[in-house]
Order: C-alpha cells, then sequence, then structure tokens
C-alpha cells in the first residue's frame, strides 16, 4: 500500500469561480511567508498542522462535486509551495484521473538555481495562476515584508518553460495605483510569451471582521476599495504599456 502524504489545509471550498478556468475545486493551504497588507486570508499565515488531510481524501471531496467543479482543482493558501511534495502527489494523482490542476502562488519561494523540486511539481500542473503584488521591489517589501526577485525570476522561468500561466494583480489606491507602477508592470509582462490570462483585482476591505476576530491591526484602515472604473482604467494602463512594448520590440 502506498504511504500516504499530508498537507496542512486551513480549509476546502467547492464552486470556486476567481481561482482558475471553470468552476474549481479549491485547497486552501495552512501556512505563508508574507505579510500582504490587504491579505484577505490572515488566518492562513501561522504554520499550524491541526488540520491535516491526505492526498487521497482530497480527491475523495472532489470527487462527490465534481459535476459542479468541472472546471479542476486549484491549490492556493496560504502559499502552497510551502508544501511543496503535498501539492505535486495531490496534482500527480489528479493528473492521472484526467483533472486539470492550478497553481495559485506567489512564487516567493522560488530558487532559480535550485529548480529540481519545482520542476517535478509543474509537471503535473496545468496552469500556474502568478500573483505580482507589486513590480517595485521596495515597494513590494512595505507591501509584503519580501522581495519581489523570486517572484519575477519565477514568472520568467515559467516563460522559458511554456508553462501557461494567468497573472494576478491587486490594485490597491496609493499604493499599486499608479500610472508609473503599472505602466512598469506592463513592459515586464510582455518580455513574457506564456501569458494566457491577465487579472486585475480591485481592493477591497471586506476582510476587516476577520482581523478584528483574530486580533490583528489591519494594516490599510482607512483606505477605501477600489471602484470597478478604476480597475478598468488599471488594465488599461498595463496593457497599453505591454502593446506599446511587444510593438517597440518586434
Amino acid at each position: 500500500m502506498t504511504e500516504q502524504i499530508y498537507g496542512n489545509i486551513h480549509s476546502v471550498e467547492s464552486c470556486g469561480t476567481v481561482d482558475g478556468p471553470g468552476i474549481r475545486f479549491v485547497v486552501f493551504t495552512q501556512g505563508c511567508p508574507l505579510r500582504c497588507q490587504y491579505c484577505h486570508n490572515p488566518d492562513t499565515w501561522e504554520f499550524k498542522d491541526n488540520n491535516k488531510m491526505s492526498v487521497d481524501e482530497i480527491l475523495e471531496q472532489y470527487e462527490g462535486v465534481k459535476e459542479f467543479c468541472a472546471g479542476g482543482i486549484t491549490v492556493t493558501g496560504g502559499e502552497p509551495m510551502c508544501q511543496m511534495e503535498f501539492v505535486t502527489e495531490l496534482f500527480r494523482k489528479a493528473r492521472e484521473k484526467g483533472i486539470n490542476t492550478a497553481l495559485d502562488t506567489s512564487g516567493v519561494l522560488f530558487n532559480k538555481n535550485n529548480t529540481e523540486k519545482v520542476d517535478e511539481l509543474l509537471k503535473y500542473t496545468s496552469i500556474v495562476l502568478l500573483d505580482i503584488k507589486h513590480i517595485d521591489d521596495e515597494e513590494h517589501k512595505k507591501l509584503t515584508g519580501h522581495s519581489n526577485k523570486n517572484i519575477l525570476e519565477f514568472a520568467k522561468y515559467l516563460s522559458e518553460i511554456k508553462k501557461p500561466m494567468w497573472v494576478r494583480h491587486v490594485v490597491v489606491p496609493g499604493i499599486t495605483f499608479k500610472e508609473e507602477y503599472l505602466t512598469k508592470l506592463g513592459e515586464f509582462l510582455a518580455g513574457l510569451h506564456n501569458i494566457a490570462a491577465l487579472d486585475v483585482l480591485p481592493y477591497h476591505d471586506m476582510a476587516v471582521p476577520k482581523y478584528e476576530n483574530l486580533g490583528i491591526d489591519y494594516p490599510l484602515k482607512g483606505v477605501p476599495p477600489l471602484t470597478h472604473e478604476q480597475a478598468l482604467e488599471a488594465r488599461n494602463i498595463i496593457m497599453k504599456a505591454y502593446k506599446e512594448t511587444r510593438e517597440k520590440n518586434k
């Protein structure tokens, strides 16, 4: 009998509509090294192991709802790459069953000098949802507590190996909602050749009650949610820079 691999799981959710292509079964892993100021899942930060689930238990739950989650399985977090072995085995078994797999990650743990484990994970990953938090490294450190260097290197690596990628970018008033940074992001994305979609996500403050319940100060108190019109404006700035850069580099 094959030894079971267990993951530290925060929760699972069926019928996710914003976690990759189609309606999906979403697995939230526990533990994350980042402390994004706008994070809406602060309860996934700590590396606790109070809810262990095996790969087979996850797949069994998926089988029970697969008629409603035909898009496939997405693993998010927390940071799923903190549990590389578990996610790799989950995706390996899922792909054997013909299930589409999506990895929703910040890419902060990527090490371009040692890609053996991530290569094994990506072998069974249908698509990567890459969260680029801030294109400017110093501002990224202020926003998340970490550099963006590994994240941008991961984006370039995914392009090199031609792994399909959705780029996700949260636009926050006064932080990432600045033409300078949005333009710089578009210019960076223009150098990649594997982008399947770009999700420009408007900042919201719906997580404030979670922070209050956890006894954590909410870092962006007083920052207004981004409007739909502002999100559209931000996307247009990114795409304008993207297209102009691609045209210039032809």
